[in-house]
């Protein structure tokens, strides 16, 4: 009698599918921690524009916000404005100077004027450094007691804006563009461009902002202008007087001397 042997094998897997298994696993995990690590990195310089973009957007405000407001009086010698052009070799710098009307003090425990003046500039920034070197930031200057001759100016610096390359500022004087606005000009321009760059570290892209404002709309004529305009409105007044009393006296001796005469014929 033949017997019929039947051979059973024991449960579990060969090396050769351990193997595949593995490298199957170690692919897929691969895969998933480069995709989160590039998920990371995404979301990192995505939260990094986005603050730089604010950082910026809130600085051309604060810098729009002191131009409307720029302080106008009848004397142009207390009305400040004046913008010049930096000299250096990495970034494009301009410098504004201006009298600005606040109602926010710069020390709240200090008695204060509701006129200051304010700067604007680029200045090296020693704490961050970069990764192609040192970086600059937009600084904000406020003294509450402006006085054009003040040899040192004092102030509350603060900076309103980091990474900065480029802080621009040009000035449209009614024809063409400069610039500089030195205080030689004796009148304000009509348009002022604000213009701010910021590059992100190790990227090409960049964030800009870029504002105009029409200081003319903004704050008035020119201190001349307003002169002269008040000294044509008191001339038309006065002439205008004069001519009603000249008439007036005319009429009233007319009538007097001749009752029953007509206006006379032409």
């Amino acid at each position: 009698m033949i017997e019929n042997k039947v051979h059973f094998r024991d449960a579990g897997f060969t090396l050769v599918e351990v193997l595949v298994a593995s490298t199957i696993g170690a692919f897929i995990a691969l895969v998933a921690v480069s995709a989160m690590r590039a998920i990371t990195s995404s979301a990192t310089m995505l939260d990094s524009t986005i603050e730089t973009a604010g950082e910026v957007r809130f600085a051309s405000r604060m810098i729009r916000t002191d131009l409307v407001n720029l302080y106008r009086d009848k004397d142009q010698k207390n009305t400040r404005l004046i913008g010049f052009a930096g000299e250096s070799e990495d970034v494009t710098a301009s410098y504004l100077v201006l009298y600005t009307v606040g109602r926010t003090k710069a020390r709240g425990d200090q008695a204060e004027g509701d006129v200051y003046e304010v700067e604007y500039y680029l200045a090296k920034d020693e704490e961050a450094e970069g990764e192609e070197g040192q970086t600059s930031a937009l600084t904000r200057r406020l003294w509450p007691y402006p006085d054009e001759e003040q040899v040192e100016p004092g102030g509350i610096t603060t900076v309103i804006a980091e990474n900065i390359d480029v802080f621009q500022v040009r000035y449209f004087d009614g024809e063409e563009w400069a610039s500089e606005w030195p205080e030689e000009m004796q009148t304000l321009p009509q348009l002022v461009e604000i213009n701010i760059v910021s590059k992100q570290p190790g990227r090409n892209d960049m964030v800009m902002e870029s504002i105009t404002v029409n200081i003319v709309r903004s704050v008035g004529a020119t201190a001349g202008a307003v002169e002269a305009g008040q000294q044509t409105q008191s001339s038309e007044q006065s002439s205008g007087q004069s001519s009603g009393q000249s008439s007036g006296q005319s009429s009233g001796q007319s009538s007097g001397q001749s009752p029953t005469q007509g206006p006379t014929s032409r």
